[in-house]
């Protein structure tokens, strides 16, 4: 007869623990990577506009939106925001944050949920189209609020500044991201995460993800 201590021993050898956290090392350390760039990117200031030198373009939505693609809309828009705490920290810019902010979620977060959906190159091209559309209108609304609050004093200084100005930076801005993200995407996707689990996770036996026979079947083509 088998001691209670033996048994537990046996017991113990067979005891598996699953490991239940969502982001696995390799995402955190890709998260964490992706946040000291998009970090590094925002101190770039590249005037876009002739008429609005102090309207300033930064790659920094592309990292974050990179992360969007590959791991979802969460961690891509954890990285696009801590990044601007960040700056904000070593700044002290907290008028211009919140403002970024709102561009950066409106940018990353529908773009990289309608790319989980779509998975296909035109899933993210559509994705980002969206996001465009919707960071600008959001710089609009954030501009005419959070600026006017905070930075303008009245709505009168930004109002004759949203045509010639406020509207076309935004457009290029988030165009260029846009951009760049799908040349940065496509260039190392495959490094940072295993297409089998893009996206949608893991899938078993390394079968390839649904998508991809949709994709060939429809003659699609998928990131």
């Amino acid at each position: 007869m088998k001691e209670a201590g033996d048994l537990m021993s046996e017991q113990s050898t067979h005891i598996q623990f699953k490991n239940t956290n969502k982001w696995d090392t390799k995402q955190l350390v890709t998260m964490a990577l992706m946040c000291a760039i998009a970090t590094l990117f925002m101190f770039v200031q590249i005037p876009l506009l002739p008429a609005a030198p102090f309207l300033t373009y930064d790659p920094s939505f592309v990292p974050a939106m990179v992360v969007g693609f590959a791991y979802g809309a969460g961690p891509g828009a954890a990285v696009g925001a801590l990044a601007i705490v960040i700056h904000a920290l070593i700044t002290g810019d907290w008028v211009g944050a919140p403002m970024n902010l709102v561009a950066a979620l409106l940018f990353i977060l529908p773009a990289a949920i309608l790319y989980k959906k779509m998975h296909t190159y035109k899933g993210a091209i559509i994705g980002l189209v969206l996001g465009v559309v919707l960071a600008t209108l959001g710089s609009i609304v954030a501009n005419l609020t959070i600026g006017v609050w905070f930075w303008y004093g009245s709505a009168d200084v930004i109002l004759p500044l949203m045509i010639p100005a406020v509207i076309p930076f935004n457009l290029l801005k988030t165009i260029l991201n846009s951009v760049l993200t799908l040349v940065v995407y496509k260039a190392v996707s495959n490094l940072i995460t295993p297409k089998k689990k893009q996206v949608k996770g893991a899938f078993p036996n390394n079968a390839p993800p649904p998508q991809a026979g949709r994709c060939m079947r429809s003659g699609q083509t998928c990131l």
